[in-house]
């Protein structure tokens, strides 16, 4: 008898393709290590990009050197304001979106995998508590028993090693002691970010209103999608916007070399929020009827 986790699902079947690995193939770093920046400046460059996160006094960066082979953290904070609280960081290296999810599956705090999918060539994860799959790029379960189900976002933002360092001196770096054997700086997708215009992308046809490689934060109100050209903003160093009803703000940070966005509250002060980042192609795929700014 098949069950509900395998029926229900909001997408068409058809639409979840194999990513290559099998299930966990990919593996998720599950118990991370972290090390001080010194440490880390002995394999890790000022140029290279990650993830970073802060909440409390716990400021972390998550390197895609080591995010290339693994695309899952299940981190825990430390510090009085998260101890012992799960954070989900999660990585596609196909679609270049990174994010970091409050993991929160009926009621409880779980574990993430790879489940060896894609859906529009973007990573598609499962919860250790119900097996459902969670398309990445919409923070949403899109097959089994939580289909539909969204997962909060955390404020995070991809910046270079070397701008982050200046601005955490005392932050802690994942460490490459992963429990797994991996060959951390060099790249197991070969030559595909030299691909022109992403030709190996899954997600065909593209919407050619950006070029496919180009990066943009993404924003969802209502049921409604907009893109952000990130280059446009950093070159007008703030940019207000009215969406759906609600007042954005995007504001470029110049040491950070980061763009972080912000909600006007009725009160006119200002909320930060996470954006979904991602290459154009991937954020236009989940979203083909999404507005642009750029």
């Amino acid at each position: 008898m098949v069950g509900e986790s395998e029926t229900k699902q909001s997408i068409l079947p058809e639409e979840i393709v194999s990513g290559g690995p099998p299930k966990d193939g990919i593996p998720s770093i599950d118990n991370p290590k972290f090390v001080s920046i010194q440490e880390a400046d002995a394999w890790l460059k000022d140029k290279e990009p990650g993830i970073a996160f802060s909440k409390g006094n716990t400021d972390r960066f998550y390197p895609y050197q080591i995010l290339v082979w693994h695309e899952i953290v299940n981190d825990t904070l430390s510090g009085a304001e998260g101890e012992g609280k799960r954070i989900l960081v999660t990585y596609c290296p196909l679609c270049l979106t990174g994010f970091v999810f409050d993991p929160l599956v009926k009621g409880e705090r779980v574990e993430f995998g790879t489940s060896g999918k894609l859906w529009k060539s973007n990573l598609v994860m499962y919860d250790r508590k119900t097996d459902s799959l969670w398309a990445q790029i919409l923070g949403e379960a899109i097959a089994g028993e939580m289909t539909g189900a969204k997962l909060p976002f955390l404020p995070s933002d991809q910046m270079l090693y070397g701008n982050w360092k200046k601005a955490f001196p005392s932050g802690r770096v994942l460490s490459r002691d992963t429990g797994a054997v991996r060959f951390y700086g060099s790249n197991p997708y070969g030559d595909y970010f030299s691909a022109t215009n992403l030709a190996l992308s899954l997600a065909k046809p593209t919407d050619t209103r950006l070029p496919n490689d180009a990066f943009i934060f993404g924003i969802v109100r209502n049921g409604k999608a907009k893109a952000y050209l990130v280059d446009s903003v950093k070159a007008q160093g703030q940019v207000e916007d009215l969406f759906e009803g609600t007042a954005f703000v995007l504001r470029y940070d110049s040491e950070l070399d980061a763009v972080r966005v912000f909600e006007k509250l009725e009160d006119n002060t200002e909320q930060r929020i996470n954006p979904f980042s991602a290459f154009w192609f991937s954020w236009a795929a989940a979203h083909p009827n999404t507005s642009l700014y750029k």
